[in-house]
This record gives C-alpha cells, structure tokens and sequence, in this order.
C-alpha cells in the first residue's frame, strides 16, 4: 500500500527491484487493487486509514474489486501510455 501520482512508473520500479525495502523483501510486483483520489492529501488520509485495518479487511476489500487477484498493471500501462 502506498501513494503514489504515478502508478505506472511506481509498479515499474517495483518489478526492477527498485523502491520500498518491503517490496523488494517480498517480491511485491502484482498489482491487484488501486483507487484514484482526488488529492493527494485524500490518498494519504485513505492510506493511513487502510494502514490501520485488519489484514481479513484488507484481503476482503482485495476480493470485492479482483476476485481472481488478476494483475491490473498491463491494463493500467495501457491506458496511461
């Protein structure tokens, strides 16, 4: 989970290896869930309060949007690029 203003460039660093010491220490590179905000301070505030949930929360919330865990990055980089 984190903030970013671009996804893209976020998740492509991620798959390189590169970025956050957690990503890289459990091989994150799948995305399977991301909400738009209109603010940077609104993604903050929805990062914090998702941060604080249980994990049981976090995977539900998962299932209800991508059921089969399904990677959205090729969909996402297609459209951005």
């Amino acid at each position: 989970m984190g903030v970013t203003a671009d996804l893209v460039r976020r998740i492509a660093q991620h798959r390189a290896g590169e970025g956050a010491k957690f990503t890289r220490k459990h091989h994150c590179a799948r995305l399977v869930y991301a909400e738009p905000h209109a603010t940077i301070d609104d993604a903050i505030r929805r990062e914090k309060a998702v941060k604080a949930w249980l994990r049981l929360w976090k995977l539900r919330l998962i299932q209800e949007h991508n059921a089969t865990w399904e990677d959205l990055f090729p969909k996402i980089a297609a459209v951005d690029g």
